[in-house]
């Protein structure tokens, strides 16, 4: 009789247990799906603001408590049943009215304005100091030399071109002079700037020197840039530095040298050459 009773307790218990499994395990994923709703709710920039309660019942969702505005609402609706095990939604929110207007008074915020590029226009004249000696007799076409910007160089007040900003150039041409006859020739162009660690390439006029018969010499502007722009080089055997205080003037010497009998063009190092732009060039912002 005894192990009967204990038997039918047992039953019982096993009985509860077993009606009381299906509704924890239910009650386990209606508080996850309630709390995942909250939390997209809280995260969503359209959402974030509203005062809402989420609840959930065997996966049918409940929504109440107020939004700022019906687009709010919508995303709320939208964020409830997108969520996985929801089988309903029951949207019981309201839209604030006074918050709404407050929003829609709202002016809306003012866009920054986005940095405006730096454009030197063609016609510029970019006067740097060599950084290697050049002449008509050693150099070769095609030969590349570097060089650095004598003055600074400015847009409608803003800083495009810092002094001492390397510049490389190109040989266009060269030929050396001979005893008896044939003219002496040096051609030379700039190719590239960089500019705060940037390498930009640039179109110069191509500025050309010859010398032919006893020392008579030219000096001449080709490439479609504008005329006066001038290679102003240290006068053969002058030394190094000559010619860099002639900065000021287009057309205030030609490449130096050659002046006499045989002398070839020679420009030494750190002479002034003075080029002109052939081609706008943009240059990104600087930075703030």
């Amino acid at each position: 009789m005894r192990l009967s009773f204990k038997s039918a307790v047992l039953v019982v218990l096993l009985g509860l247990l077993a009606a009381l499994l299906p509704a924890c395990s239910h009650n386990s994923k209606d508080d996850k799906i309630a709390k995942d709703i909250q939390d997209k709710v809280a995260a969503d920039p359209e959402t974030r603001d509203s005062q809402v309660s989420v609840a959930a019942t065997d996966g049918k969702v409940r929504l109440s408590g107020k939004v700022k505005s019906q687009s709010a609402q919508q995303k709320l609706e939208q964020i409830a049943h997108d969520e996985p095990g929801a089988t309903s939604v029951d949207d019981q929110t309201a839209v604030d009215s006074e918050l709404a207007s407050q929003m829609a008074a709202a002016p809306p915020p003012a866009e920054i304005p986005k940095p405006v590029p730096i454009v030197v226009p063609s016609g510029t004249v970019l006067t740097v100091t060599t950084s290697q000696a050049l002449s008509s007799k050693q150099s070769q076409a095609g030969q590349t030399f570097l060089a650095t910007l004598a003055q600074p160089i400015s847009v409608e007040g803003r800083p495009a071109l810092a002094t001492g900003a390397t510049v490389s150039g190109r040989v266009v041409s060269a030929k050396a002079k001979g005893k008896i006859k044939g003219e002496g020739e040096l051609s030379l162009a700039l190719t590239s700037v960089s500019v705060r660690g940037h390498t930009y390439q640039i179109q110069t006029a191509v500025l050309s020197s010859t010398v032919k018969g006893k020392g008579k010499r030219t000096a001449v502007t080709t490439g479609g840039g504008a005329a006066g722009g001038a290679l102003i080089g240290g006068i053969a055997g002058g030394g190094k530095g000559a010619g860099i205080g002639a900065l000021v003037g287009a057309g205030a010497g030609f490449i130096g040298g050659a002046a006499t009998g045989n002398k070839q063009i020679e420009i030494p190092a750190e002479s002034a050459l003075s080029f002109t732009l052939a081609a706008p060039l943009t240059l990104p912002p600087p930075p703030e």
